[in-house]
């Protein structure tokens, strides 16, 4: 048993305070990542501070025609909310493709944003992991990698971000919003995850006092032209191999603003900006779109189990970008990819 000490947050402010006076503690809403870590000795966080009750449970638009999600929002209510599933209609696809219904009743905006990434060395407390004991050294790079990182990777880690819900946000270029003992900012969310580097213990650029309040997100929604692709092992509450989501701008047949993100290739959802480019002022075809997956692509690596992955993208993306530009996007009812 694993003990801590337990506390309520009154307000972010407090929440902000409590979290600055004790730098190994840990923020707890739904706990569906957090009491994992701990159950396997993971994550040992001397004091969790409950911010259940802090005001951040709306979706509200806002004044320039974007919404704002509060950090507290579960998956479940985020998903089904009628406001995202019109004007943002990938990022409810992205989040009933992830976990199960019980998760996503529990599961916050905020938590799904703070996953730890996923290896399996990583809960593994009996092996060396660099994200858990900098300088220990990486088991997953020659051990059993299949579910690893082809992309971003570094000489001490090659885990993948976890989240699907993040994929969407990325190619949506959401904001985060924080708060912390320095007062408020906002990050990019190309800026919010870190690829592992020399330092894989960190998957944010939170500070150590800051919480994150709300996502906000930008006016343009994709609303027609999207999808939301998951390839997994299997058809329900399963990580992601491959994922990505897309969202483009069509004039007929014509490209006029194209964003797609990955999942499950890196440390961090993925995008290519350059690659995003060769699909603008371009009629959709199955050609441009193996380009685009080609530039995506380029700097891929596997390793001994996963070079599958490479492949597996590259027919992914073609196969995401192809279903949103017919307007056809893939069902998280019916799983049988269109």
């Amino acid at each position: 048993m694993i003990n801590f000490q337990y506390a309520r947050a009154n307000d972010v402010a407090d929440a902000v305070r409590q979290l600055g006076a004790e730098p190994t503690a840990k923020f707890i809403a739904g706990g569906t990542n957090l009491l994992d870590l701990m159950k396997e000795d993971v994550e040992r966080p001397t004091r969790l501070i409950d911010i259940t009750r802090l005001p951040l449970s709306k979706i509200e638009e806002t004044a320039d025609g974007g919404v704002r999600i509060g950090a507290l929002v579960t998956n479940a209510d985020l998903a089904w909310s009628a406001l995202i599933a019109q004007r943002y209609p990938v990022l409810a696809s992205a989040i009933l493709a992830g976990a199960s219904a019980q998760l996503r009743n529990m599961a916050s905006t905020g938590g799904n944003l703070l996953q730890r990434t996923r290896c399996l060395y990583f809960y593994d407390t009996a092996t060396p992991c660099n994200k858990r004991e900098p300088g220990s050294g990486c088991s997953a790079i020659k051990g059993l990698n299949r579910i690893n990182a082809i992309l971003g990777t570094s000489d001490t880690c090659i885990a993948t971000h976890p989240s699907d819900m993040c994929v969407a946000l990325a190619a949506l270029e959401a904001k985060v919003h924080v708060a912390g003992l320095k007062g408020e900012r906002i990050i990019p969310f190309a800026n919010f995850h870190r690829l592992p580097g020399n330092t894989p213990q960190r998957d944010t650029n939170l500070d150590t006092s800051e919480i994150v309040t709300a996502v906000e997100l930008p006016v343009q929604g994709f609303a027609k032209n999207y999808t939301y692709l998951k390839i997994r092992d299997r058809l329900s509450y399963a990580f992601a191999l491959v994922s990505v989501a897309v969202g483009l701008e069509m004039d007929g047949n014509t490209i006029r603003q194209a964003r797609f993100a990955l999942g499950g290739v890196a440390h961090k959802p993925w995008r290519d900006q350059s690659a995003e480019a060769t699909l603008i002022g371009q009629v959709a075809s199955p050609d441009i779109f193996k380009r685009a997956a080609g530039l995506a692509l380029r700097d891929a690596k596997g390793f001994e189990h996963n070079t599958f992955k490479i492949e597996l993208a590259h027919r992914t993306i073609v196969r995401a970008l192809t279903q949103a530009a017919q307007g056809t996007p893939q069902s998280q009812t019916n799983k049988k990819i269109a």
